[in-house]
Formats: structure tokens, C-alpha cells, sequence
């Protein structure tokens, strides 16, 4: 399998020489077409740092972040912009779905603005919407549905586009118990039948449980990492006994 995503020595530095603050220091990091792969660790570890760098929000102080080949470090803003629309797919922890829009026109948002014909665009909004169990909603409005809902369909506007990479930014932590398992398992599908490769930062060991692979930041750079073999529950203790040893697991559960 292809590299999606690979991070060579990753440095980022805040704030000037004699008063800065090393968030990322020097992160190697690869991640390969159809994984879950899922990002952890402390408060401050450099997780979100780290997420931010990879979907071209901030840009690393030093070294290679490439994404299906491509150096986005070397993109100017132009290039980054269409970059971005084109080969990355987002879902926040606020779902930020437009409000004047329905359910439907949220999620071929992507594709509208990338003029794909309509033919096309209905094709894939409906195939989309009955994956992830949406299709009856897809006239409804973001108010009229629940917060599981929403994020599903936050999860159908990243997809929908195929991207090279889907990016979760902490997806589960404005949803209820039975809401985020459902998104989790949307996860698994997209996962599984359409070959997504996502990324998820979160601070959930149930959530990161989902994954295929987890990977521990701490003090800016790797701790460890872990890959699933087993049952997901087995799964679930590996993760909460490497929380333990990185310390302040309580914060971070």
C-alpha cells in the first residue's frame, strides 16, 4: 500500500529565541492508504499541534509533511487553498454545518464548489447518505436534527469528495455514549468499504479503540505506538495501560 501521509522530523516552535516553546520536536510519522490510524496523549503533548501542521492550517517550523506525494510545506496559500478543498476531508468536534443549508446541500457543499455535474453529485449524495444512515434526513435542516446526526453528516461532507486523507478533529467529544458509537462504526464503514484513511485526535479511549492504530505523542515527540490484533476491547485495555504509564490518564479519559 501507498503512503498517504508522511511527517519526516516535523519540528514546530512557538514564540521567539529565549522566550519559545517547542511543541513538535522533530516528528518521523507514515501513514498508508486505508488506515485508521488515531492520534493520543497528554494535554499539551502536541497532538492538535501536530493535526493543524497536517491539514495546512499552521505550517511546521522545520522539516517534510507530504500528503499523497506532495510537499504541502512548499504550497503558497493559493495552491494550499485548492489543495485543501480537493484532497482533505474535515470533521470538527462542532459539526460546522451551515445553518441556512439542508442536510443534503451541506454535503455536496464540497462538490458544488468543485462544479461537479449534478448527475454525479446525486449519485454520490445518495449513496453516501443511505451508507451512513442519513438518507431520510437530507431535507431536514442542522436544527432539526440530533447531534449524532449532524456530526454523521459532518462525516458525509469529508468523505463525500473521496479525499486523500480525512482528518477528525476530537469527532465524539460533543455527543452522547450512543451518538458517538454510532459515528464511530459510520467510521468503521467508511473505513472498511470505501478505503478512507483517517486520522482522529482524540483524547478517548473508547473512541481511539475504533482505530486500527494508535499512535502516543508526549513532550512533542512519539512515545509509542500500538496496533490493533485483537478484539477492539483488548484493544481498549492496551490503550488505557499506555495512558497509564504516560501519567495523568485521569485528564485524558
Amino acid at each position: 500500500m501507498k503512503n498517504v501521509l508522511v511527517a519526516k522530523n516535523a519540528k514546530k516552535v512557538y514564540g521567539a529565541r529565549g522566550n519559545s516553546y517547542t511543541a513538535l520536536n522533530g516528528i518521523d510519522l507514515e501513514i498508508k492508504e486505508g488506515e485508521f490510524v488515531g492520534i493520543m496523549g497528554p494535554s499539551g503533548a502536541g497532538k492538535s499541534t501536530l493535526l493543524n501542521i497536517i491539514s495546512t492550517i499552521d505550517k511546521p517550523s522545520s522539516g517534510v509533511i507530504e500528503i499523497g506525494g506532495q510537499d504541502i510545506t512548499k504550497l503558497n496559500e493559493d495552491k494550499l487553498s485548492e489543495f485543501r478543498r480537493n484532497k482533505l476531508g474535515f470533521i470538527f468536534q462542532d459539526f460546522n454545518l451551515l445553518d441556512t443549508l439542508n442536510v443534503k446541500e451541506n454535503i455536496v457543499l464540497p462538490l458544488a464548489l468543485s462544479k461537479v455535474n449534478h448527475k454525479s453529485i446525486e449519485k454520490q449524495v445518495n449513496e453516501i447518505a443511505n451508507k451512513l444512515g442519513i438518507y431520510e434526513i437530507l431535507n431536514k435542516y442542522p436544527c432539526e436534527i440530533s447531534g449524532g446526526q449532524k456530526q454523521r453528516v459532518a462525516a458525509a461532507r469529508a468523505i463525500i469528495t473521496s479525499p486523500e486523507l480525512v482528518l477528525a478533529d476530537e469527532p465524539t467529544g460533543a455527543l452522547d455514549s450512543k451518538s458517538s458509537t454510532e459515528l464511530l462504526e459510520c467510521l468503521t464503514e467508511l473505513n472498511n468499504s470505501n478505503k478512507a484513511t483517517i486520522l482522529m485526535v482524540t483524547h478517548d479511549a473508547f473512541a481511539a479503540s475504533y482505530c486500527k492504530r494508535i499512535i502516543f505523542i508526549n513532550d512533542g515527540v512519539l512515545f509509542t505506538e500500538l496496533v490493533r490484533g485483537g478484539s477492539r476491547k483488548e484493544f481498549f485495555h492496551k490503550i488505557l495501560d499506555v495512558l497509564s504509564t504516560l501519567g495523568g490518564a485521569s485528564d485524558i479519559l
